[in-house]
């Protein structure tokens, strides 16, 4: 059974009801003195604990989809599989599957757009890493065959999975429908995990002697695409956008890279790279470097650019609400800022689900199509 199977969740949860009952009939014979009945009201206890507290890591993991997979929580890699041509190709990147969307028509691509899976080589990071493509039904139709289109990188939170971006918080589907309603035009997805180099959270960091994760994702990603599919090349046709550890990614990326990206959004982010277990040691002693991931400072020691930047928070249930109130302050013109202030959210999908959809509406009016 998969790790974010129904059948799996409920037989846990049958298997905990079935020991705590045990526990209760068994009790009175297990209160005597003596090895035997005091192991067997460890046993039952520890034993009804534990699957109980499965039970509830079983819950949380299907509601958020923080690991995809049973090789995902033990930090096993998959095997990527044999690679199919779909006509998107360069020597970066290449297309291993598609899915059809889970919208009306979704399987016609010019009708309801497609979901590609591809493999992401990095040419000067040396990353390579899957991600995932939403082409919207234009990029499928005749009348639009010689446009190109805006794109945005979509990040994930650590330790999430790109499937996240499609099966929990719907990035795909809501941009189809924003697009439909005509609330914005549009765009290329292009969507993946922080985590490039696993299981480390490198925080978009080129860490000295390590993973080059700020090189792959400001400029060996966006050259990857905009070989592969018709996306532009230029500022104002590139975007970033993600949540929590993504979402500090993409205001991060923005905030450095503005000949690359014209605007970040940043939902339930924060402003300075994290620095604990799951990082390791990201600057090796470099103190210009570890300034440069707080995001504060940039603003305060950075000439202002043209960038836009989008940042979400809440006045209760987030933890960056200070910090994100400050960031809007330190933004000089000609840079903008934006922001979606929620009376009341935590740091979940139910939150950033509210969020992305205006989120979405708000980067597609930043960016061009050539």
């Amino acid at each position: 059974m998969g790790l974010t199977s129904g059948v799996l969740l409920v037989s846990t949860v049958a298997l905990a009801v079935v020991l705590f009952s045990a526990t209760v009939v068994l009790w009175p014979r297990l209160a005597r003195r003596g090895w035997l009945p005091v192991s067997g009201r460890v046993g039952l206890l520890l034993a009804t604990q534990l699957v109980l507290f499965a039970a509830v890591g079983l819950a949380a993991n299907r509601s958020f989809l923080f690991y995809g997979s049973w090789a995902d929580l033990f930090g096993q890699e998959q095997e990527i599989g044999v690679v199919v041509d779909h006509g998107a190709a360069s020597k970066d990147l290449r297309v291993v599957g598609t899915r059809a969307m889970d919208v009306p028509g979704g399987s016609r691509p010019s009708v309801g757009g497609q979901i590609q899976e591809v493999v992401v080589r990095g040419e000067r990071s040396g990353i390579t890493s899957p991600a995932f493509v939403y082409l919207p039904p234009e990029y499928f139709q005749a009348r639009h065959e010689g446009r190109s289109f805006p794109a945005a990188v979509v990040l994930t939170g650590y330790p999430g999975t790109a499937e996240n971006l499609i099966k929990g918080l719907k990035y795909p589907q809501t941009a189809y429908l924003q697009a439909k309603a005509g609330k914005m035009q549009p765009m290329v997805l292009v969507m993946l995990r922080p985590t490039v180099a696993p299981p480390r959270d490198t925080e978009c960091v080129d860490i000295p002697g390590g993973p080059r994760t700020e090189t792959f994702f400001a400029e060996d990603l966006p050259k990857a695409v905009s070989g592969a599919y018709r996306v532009g090349t230029k500022p104002r046709n590139w975007g970033f956008m993600g949540n929590s550890t993504g979402g500090y990614c993409a205001l991060k990326i923005a905030l450095h890279h503005p000949d690359r990206f014209a605007a970040g959004a940043g939902l339930s982010a924060y402003y300075k790279a994290a620095e604990d277990v799951t990082t390791g040691d990201l600057f090796h002693g470099d103190q210009a470097l570890r300034q440069r991931g707080d995001l504060l400072w940039s603003l305060d020691h950075r000439p202002p650019s043209a960038s836009s930047f989008l940042v979400t928070t809440s006045k209760k249930g987030e933890g960056n609400l200070k910090a994100t109130q400050r960031f809007i302050a330190k933004v000089k013109k000609p840079a903008q800022v934006s922001s979606i202030v929620l009376d009341s959210g935590g740091h979940n999908f139910q939150t950033w689900r509210r969020e992305i959809p205006p989120g979405l509406v708000w980067l597609g009016g930043k960016l061009q199509a050539d």
